[in-house]
């Protein structure tokens, strides 16, 4: 009994740390307690602010769209969105390009990060340089490089067979000049995006172990290196799908009107509350699109875990 009285108790006879705080919860309740308990003001303090920044000008933005002066709170905005002119017509040709150019993503980028990650320094090297050079050039001075290519083929191009193509890819249902143009601004984040979802893999064992059971080498890429860079994937299709919905100042100067170029002229023209909640109805599809991929990407990875 002794022994026991001296170890609850210190030399001063105060309890002991560990009897002093009691019991320790256990259970869900002990985990909410224990993730609040590590919580600093500082870091609450942050996320305050950064949650303010995104939400108040969302939330007046709404507002804005939903206050009608004379009847007030109306939801007329929202109702004129599937008879508002033009906004499918845009929305298709934005929708057009966004999938024309994640093809071209794919097409270009994934064989390029094989052969990366397959092949020596020098070609990773090469391949990192060209993909970041999008990033050193502005828009404003790509879209002019563009307009003085087409300036230049109108002129030349004419008396050629060619004249024909030219023409055909610059027509306003599915402009490739401008498709092109959106593969080149989307090399840098896809590539990146690829790149690191490449790296998280071992690559030349995977393709070893498909190779020993006797898969050929572009078999092996395409039913084992594929599959595993799936998460990556993913992400890269929703940075170009977000890059081309809101991109605006090249479709602008060349004169095509996709869903960014719809919305601006759509506040031009009066219809300021309908374009705003396009916009916002859009800006809820995009979070709901990244909640999936994320639960998705989140279950896969719990789900190979476990195997």
């Amino acid at each position: 009994m002794a022994g026991v009285t001296a170890s609850a108790l210190t030399t001063e006879g105060r309890p002991a740390p560990s009897a002093a705080k009691g019991p320790r919860p256990t259970g869900p309740a002990g985990g909410v307690l224990a993730g609040l308990a590590r919580i600093r003001w500082g870091r609450g303090t942050v996320l305050l602010v950064a949650g303010l920044y995104f939400l108040v000008p969302i939330a007046t933005t709404l507002w804005f769209t939903v206050d009608n002066s004379p009847q007030g709170f109306s939801l007329d905005a929202y109702r004129q969105i599937f008879t508002v002119p033009g906004l499918w017509p845009a929305l298709q040709l934005s929708l057009l390009l966004a999938a024309g150019t994640i093809v071209l993503v794919y097409l270009l980028l994934i064989p390029a990060v094989v052969a990366v990650r397959l092949g020596s320094q020098k070609l990773r090297t090469v391949v990192e340089l060209t993909c970041t050079l999008p990033l050193v050039v502005p828009t404003i001075a790509l879209t002019a490089g563009i307009s003085d290519v087409l300036r230049w083929c109108n002129d030349n191009l004419a008396p050629t067979p060619f004249y024909a193509t030219f023409l055909y890819a610059q027509n306003a249902n599915f402009p490739v000049v401008l498709l092109l143009a959106y593969v080149v601004m989307a090399l840098p984040l896809a590539y990146r995006t690829l790149d690191a979802g490449m790296r998280a893999l071992d690559v030349r064992t995977l393709l070893e172990a498909a190779q020993n059971n006797g898969a050929g080498r572009t078999r092996a890429i395409v039913s084992v290196i594929l599959p595993n860079l799936r998460s990556a994937m993913l992400n890269t299709a929703f940075i170009t799908l977000a890059l081309v919905l809101g991109e605006f100042t090249v479709a602008s100067i060349l004169g095509y009107v996709p869903f960014a170029v719809w919305i601006v002229n759509g506040n031009s023209a009066g219809q300021g509350p309908v374009t705003v909640a396009v916009s916002i109805v859009s800006l809820l599809l995009t979070w709901v699109l990244l909640l999936v991929l994320s639960i998705g990407s989140e279950r896969r990875n719990r789900a190979q875990s476990t195997h």
